[in-house]
C-alpha cells in the first residue's frame, strides 16, 4: 500500500466529550493520526480512561436530535434454518456513510436541504445508526472523520479498528476538506482477537488505481475460529464496469493469499478454509461482470442480502436511492458477501419502503447517508 501525503482542514465538528477516554489509533494505520485540532467538546465523557455506555451515548444522540423527522423503524428478517444460538451470532454492519466533504461539495444532492448535510447533525445520526445495531464487525466506506470523530468514539465503545485513505481522494478537492476519505474497519476487541491486517490499493492489469481496501484477519474469542473481513469502495460511474472486475479481482486475489497464509495449525498441516466477510460499496448492479465474478468465485461466495427475497436469489430493489442534477438513481450497489460453506445466515435487516424513504430521497432529515446500511447476524457452520 502506497501512502501519501494530505492536507487537513478542520471542517465542522469532532468526536465528542468521549475523546480523553479513547484509545490511540492502532499502530497498524497506513498514515500517523494527524494533528486533530477541531474535537467537539460538548460530545465528552468527562471521566479519563472509563468505557462509555453504549445506552448513554445513544441516549446522548437523540438528545442531540430531539425534534427530527422520525427515524427508520427496520426490523429483522429471521430465517428458517437460522439455528445458531444468539449469544454466537456474529453480526456485520455494511455501509456508505458519505463522506462530509463529498455531501457538502461534490455530490450536489439537490432535494437534500443543506441543513441536513451539516457535519455538526450528521455525526449523531452516523452514531445513532451504529448504536441501534451494536455490529460486532462494522465495515465502512467514505470515512473522511476517521481520526477526529469514528475512531476514538467507537475506541471508547470497545472496537479497535484500521483505515486506508484513497490515495487521490475526490474529497481533497474540496475547500475546507477533513483530509481524504476512505475505507475503514472495526471490530469489537470484546468478540475477536486480530491477528493479521493489510491495507490495500486496488490495481486494475497491475496498475494501481484510487480505490483501496482493508483486510483483517481475526479469531473468534469464544469459538477460537478465524474469520478473514474486507471491506472495500469501487470506482464509480458508468463506463467503469471493465475497471470494477479488474479491482474486485484484484482483492479476490489477495484474500485468498492472506487465507492461505493462516490456514495452517502450529505443525504446518492444512487447516480447514477460513470463513470470509466482504463488505463493500461496489458500485455495480447484480448484472454486471464483477457481481458475477464474485457469485462464481472459487472461494464460494454468496451475497447475504439475497436472503429477503422470497426465492432467495435476488438481491433487494435498491441500497442507494439519491436524486442529482443528472437524476434519480435507485440502484442496488452495496453488497455482504459470506463463505456460504462455513457460515449460515441467522437473520438479516429490512430495507426500509420507498414511503419511509420519503419523495426528496436520501440523504434526509431522517437519515445521514445516500445509501443505506446493511446488517446480517451470522453464525459459523458445524464442521464436518
Amino acid at each position: 500500500m502506497q501512502t501519501c501525503l494530505f492536507r487537513l482542514c478542520p471542517m465542522g465538528g469532532g468526536a465528542t466529550r468521549l475523546y480523553s477516554a479513547l484509545t490511540p489509533p492502532l499502530s497498524s494505520s497506513p498514515l500517523p493520526p494527524p494533528a486533530v485540532t477541531n474535537l467537539d467538546p460538548a460530545f465528552c465523557q468527562e471521566q479519563k480512561g472509563a468505557p462509555v455506555c453504549p445506552a448513554e451515548l445513544l441516549r446522548q444522540c437523540e438528545e442531540a436530535l430531539r425534534g427530527r423527522a422520525p427515524r427508520f423503524h427496520r426490523k429483522f428478517t429471521q430465517l428458517q434454518d437460522g439455528a445458531g444460538a444468539p449469544s454466537s451470532s456474529i453480526r456485520v454492519m455494511q455501509w456508505n456513510i458519505l463522506a462530509q466533504a463529498l455531501g457538502e461539495g461534490l455530490d450536489s444532492f439537490v432535494q437534500c436541504p443543506p441543513e441536513a448535510l451539516s457535519w455538526s447533525r450528521r455525526k449523531y445520526l452516523i452514531l445513532e445508526e451504529i448504536l441501534t445495531y451494536r455490529p460486532h464487525i462494522l465495515c465502512l466506506q467514505e470515512v473522511d472523520h476517521y481520526y477526529d470523530t469514528l475512531q476514538p468514539v467507537l475506541a471508547g465503545l470497545g472496537y479497535s479498528s484500521n483505515f486506508c485513505p484513497k490515495p487521490w481522494s475526490p474529497c481533497l478537492d474540496v475547500e475546507g476538506n477533513n483530509g481524504p476519505d476512505g475505507c475503514a474497519l472495526f471490530y469489537d476487541e470484546s468478540r475477536f482477537e486480530f491477528l493479521d491486517s493489510v491495507n490495500l490499493q486496488l490495481s486494475a492489469m497491475r496498475i494501481p488505481t484510487n480505490q483501496v481496501a482493508v483486510v483483517t484477519m481475526l479469531r473468534c474469542r469464544s469459538s477460537g475460529r478465524c474469520v478473514c473481513v474486507a471491506v472495500t469502495h469501487l470506482k464509480a460511474r458508468s463506463g467503469w464496469e471493465w475497471l470494477r472486475s479488474a479491482q474486485g479481482s484484484d482483492l479476490l486475489r489477495h484474500l485468498q493469499a492472506l487465507v492461505q497464509k493462516h490456514a495452517h495449525d502450529s505443525a504446518g498441516a492444512q487447516t480447514l478454509d477460513i470463513p470470509l466477510f466482504i463488505c463493500g460499496d461496489f458500485n455495480a448492479i447484480p448484472t454486471e461482470e464483477v457481481y458475477r465474478r464474485y457469485a462464481a468465485s472459487p472461494l464460494g461466495l454468496d451475497s447475504a442480502y439475497k436472503r429477503l427475497s422470497e426465492d432467495g436469489s435476488t438481491e433487494p430493489e435498491y441500497t442507494t436511492w439519491k436524486i442529482r442534477p443528472t437524476g434519480e438513481c435507485c440502484a442496488t450497489l452495496d453488497y455482504i458477501w459470506y463463505s456460504r460453506d462455513t457460515l449460515r445466515v441467522d437473520a438479516v435487516l429490512d430495507m426500509p419502503t420507498e414511503e419511509q424513504i420519503g419523495p426528496n430521497r436520501l440523504p434526509s432529515f431522517s437519515y445521514p447517508s445516500d445509501h443505506l446500511s446493511l446488517v446480517c447476524d451470522f453464525s459459523f457452520k458445524e464442521k464436518e
